[in-house]
């Protein structure tokens, strides 16, 4: 394919650095958003009268075909193109001659991909969004289901305390909800529009940056020609939202990994959303979650790509930006990947009960519930502290429990003990006990549930 740049050149490019230099490879995936943004363009550019509007209208009207064309399968990728926006703009020359050789006045490949990327990845932003919506929903729907299913809290996976496994699942939610809130700044961020920025300094042509930017559906147009062409805070910025994201993700992917393990037991994977063993018929493997683990890596090493691509560049453009798109594409591929598959493996799980109780009542997690029974008596935090860790060594000597300790050994270390201790300690005391605002009180826990149904799931609890 002829290069539309040429005619500068008096050799043709060497075939190995073509395919060096090519990325229709993979930025091909942006045509619908090249086509839209070369419409709108030319649409102006015949209302400002810089061509003629017979021509800017058959542009128009033969980039509407070529995008049907495409989508349909009749127009194929030529592989041997240097960009998708040299091979849309290649084909609509051959079908209109000279017409269509008018299309890229005005405007530049730099400011040309920098709309066409931003546009697409707009786009990308509003379907991990209702992604991360969808999981939410399974999230606070298993917390509803489990208000009242006690289980150990941990710190340093050790147990500690007493909570819900609503209160637990809930913790995730608030993860998500930030994470919708980066993805929704970003996508703020990135909703100004770059076209006419030209290579660097705009255009001698009387253009319309106001009427481009507004069909192309962004906020305004960017301010400075310069940065418009080289900006490429929009893609970190978006790594960076995917990466977390995916942190968030990976860390309930290692809870699960260990919930389903024969030694917590505390919840069992549907058979559809697990993988079994070549050689060991037992085996039932939470093979999704380990992927996602490993897949938060990629999206990690994909924001490190793009913040160490731009560290150094002058500006303007720079070839080295071309960079972004794999990098970026491989992130938000992985997201949205992980994020459907992930939502529905969590609400086919089978949750055991009876196991988070029992795991609770083996873990001595109710010793600051005992501590703070002689605090509310009258003594000193300090004491109460090891008065009760001194019954907590006497329990694991006897090899039994706070709530099995006869009231008789509570009396020897302190006069304060008396039988209700017992109702005080209970598993079911102590979490509907800490019922301050964040806490994992069902009562909490259920105003919290309905909090997030009020903002975050409104729109979909009014599509329901």
């Amino acid at each position: 394919m002829a290069k539309m740049w040429q005619g500068r050149f008096k050799k043709e490019l060497d075939s190995k650095v073509n395919d060096f230099n090519s990325s229709i490879s993979f930025d091909s995936r942006m045509y619908k958003d090249d086509i839209i943004g070369s419409i709108v363009h030319v649409n102006m550019l015949g209302k400002q009268g810089i061509i003629p509007l017979k021509d800017s209208k058959a542009i128009a009207k033969e980039l509407t075909r070529i995008l049907d064309d495409i989508e349909s399968g009749k127009v194929q990728f030529a592989p041997d193109a240097e960009d998708i926006h040299m091979f849309i703009e290649a084909e609509l020359t051959e079908r209109l001659g000279d017409v269509g050789k008018r299309l890229h006045t005005a405007r530049s490949r730099n400011d040309q991909v920098a709309v066409d990327l931003r546009m697409y990845l707009k786009g990308e932003i509003d379907t991990i969004i209702g992604l991360i919506k969808k999981l939410i929903a399974v999230l606070v729907e298993k917390a509803e289901e489990n208000l009242h299913t006690v289980m150990p809290g941990y710190t340093h996976l050790q147990r500690a305390q007493p909570i819900t496994f609503a209160h637990h699942l809930m913790a995730y939610v608030e993860m998500f909800k930030r994470d919708m809130v980066r993805f929704f700044n970003c996508f703020s961020l990135m909703n100004e529009c770059p076209l006419g920025s030209g290579a660097l300094a705009t255009t001698t042509y009387p253009i319309d940056r106001d009427y481009t930017a507004e069909y192309l559906g962004f906020d305004n147009a960017m301010l400075n020609s310069l940065d418009g062409v080289s900006d490429r805070d929009y893609c970190m910025e978006l790594a960076n939202a995917i990466a977390i994201c995916m942190v968030h993700m990976s860390r309930l992917s290692e809870e699960v990994v260990l919930w389903c393990s024969w030694e917590f037991k505390f919840i069992e994977l549907d058979d559809a959303y697990s993988t079994g063993s070549s050689i060991m018929p037992q085996k039932k493997n939470p093979d999704i979650c380990e992927l996602i683990r490993g897949k938060t890596g990629r999206t990690i090493g994909n924001l490190t790509t793009l913040l160490s691509m731009m560290k150094s560049l002058p500006l303007a453009y720079n070839k080295d930006m071309q960079e972004d798109k794999e990098a970026i594409f491989d992130s938000v591929d992985t997201i949205k990947l992980c994020l459907s598959t992930l939502a529905p493996m969590l609400d086919t799980m089978k949750v055991n009960k009876d196991k988070m109780l029992e795991a609770g009542k083996r873990g001595f997690i109710n010793a600051t519930d005992c501590a703070d029974y002689l605090v509310k008596k009258g003594m000193p935090f300090r004491d109460a502290y090891k008065i009760t860790g001194t019954l907590v060594a006497l329990c694991i000597d006897k090899d039994t429990v706070l709530d099995s300790l006869p009231i008789e050994e509570y009396k020897k270390l302190s006069p304060l003990f008396d039988s209700d201790v017992y109702e005080a300690i209970s598993l079911k005391t102590c979490v509907e006990g800490r019922n301050a605002v964040g806490g994992p009180a069902p009562e909490r826990v259920k105003q919290h549930i309905q909090k997030i149904k009020d903002t975050v799931l409104k729109e979909e609890n009014e599509k329901d």
